[in-house]
């Protein structure tokens, strides 16, 4: 895992599965198709068609077949929360400011720096909360 959150706490808006190895397309799919109705209370409804998979033949050396697991998950949200949260504490303080505006930086960059990261907080959150919009589908 390249991120300290858990994949638990929101859902998938897009995964891509990546396959090594002499496996079958069809074999593939099928699994996949499995995991994503038997977990799909972790992906969001309204994007259709959000697990991607490829197969490269070629497995790696010394192993039989490898995969790799990608996703965009609004669990991400937690993280920009902490970096958020530090970030204004160091703010706060103008610590290590001095060397930015030296170079040239301006304080007003900080501040939309900081928008820039609550405006991400929020669209996650909105990304976890959205449901398919039952008049727009023509039902």
């Amino acid at each position: 895992m390249m991120a300290a959150c858990d994949p638990r706490h929101g859902k998938y808006l897009t995964v891509a599965a990546l396959f090594r190895g002499r496996l079958s397309m069809k074999e593939v799919d099928e699994q996949m198709l499995s995991v994503q109705s038997k977990n799909s209370s972790f992906f969001v409804e309204w994007i259709p068609n959000n697990v991607k998979t490829a197969v490269c033949d070629i497995a790696p050396r010394g192993m039989r077949n490898a995969a790799t697991f990608i996703g965009n998950n609004t669990a991400l949200q937690e993280i920009y929360k902490r970096v958020a949260e530090q970030y204004q504490a160091m703010f706060k303080r103008k610590a290590f400011l001095h060397w930015y505006l030296g170079e040239g930086m301006e304080e007003g960059e900080f501040e939309e720096a900081e928008s820039n990261i609550n405006d991400i907080i929020d669209e996650y959150q909105q990304f976890q909360e959205a449901t398919i919009n039952e008049d727009a589908l023509g039902e």
